[in-house]
């Protein structure tokens, strides 16, 4: 279907394009050729012969570059071309076969302007050298699928599946222990109360005699 519809693209835009060249290069022709004659200019004349030049490149680019089918550009290329190959077999009998003498919107349409200045040999070449890219017309790539995820096993997820915000929460043994402090352990075996001074004794005078000594307890001499 898209070979169908960029045939008959090809087919309407090359009249459409023969008459938007011939307005245009006849306008901007007999535009400059006044200013010659009186000595002066006005750019604001350019506009209207400027206007169909845009229009029909803007055809023409379309059906060059959309990459829709080269079926199009392939046979508007071979009809544009046709008339200027022809000036070389029978230049006199193409010549009389274009209509001329026609009129768009009151300005003259010299249709066999374009064919005698080469403007449509021109044309035709380009389209036709569109068409020998061959990567062009070939269907836009599709992209590429995503590797799909292997199913998860019957009895749940694994150990290792999760991500990095998925930590395992900590055991209760590690959550019941303990804080850390900067003290020393604490020794679990307890240590035996200091005897008691009787009262009145100075805590640096020697213990009476006749008692043991402790037995962790040295003798300064």
């Amino acid at each position: 279907m898209r070979h169908l519809w960029s045939f008959l693209a090809g087919l309407v835009v090359v009249p459409i394009t023969w008459v938007l060249v011939t307005l245009g290069q006849d306008g901007s022709s007999r535009t400059v050729d006044r200013w010659v004659e009186i000595g002066t200019f006005n750019t604001a004349n350019l506009i209207e012969p400027a206007v169909y030049l845009g229009v029909g490149g803007v055809l023409l680019g379309l059906l060059g570059t959309l990459r829709v089918s080269p079926l199009g550009p392939l046979v508007a290329g071979l009809l544009l071309v046709t008339p200027y190959v022809g000036m070389f077999v029978a230049p006199f009998e193409v010549r009389d076969a274009i209509p001329h003498g026609w009129k768009v919107f009151g300005d003259p349409l010299p249709l066999r302007l374009p064919v005698e200045n080469g403007t449509l040999f021109l044309i035709g070449l380009l389209l036709l050298m569109a068409v020998f890219s061959r990567h062009r017309w070939q269907q836009w790539p599709r992209p590429a699928t995503e590797p799909t995820a292997a199913p998860a096993p019957a009895g749940g997820p694994q150990n290792d599946d999760f991500t990095m915000t998925d930590w395992p929460s900590p055991e209760p043994a590690e959550r019941d222990a303990a804080p850390l402090t900067l003290g020393y352990p604490a020794d679990p075996t307890p240590t035996d109360p200091l005897p008691r001074r009787v009262g009145g004794e100075s805590p640096w005078s020697a213990p009476p005699r006749g008692q043991p000594r402790p037995e962790d307890t040295t003798e300064i001499r």
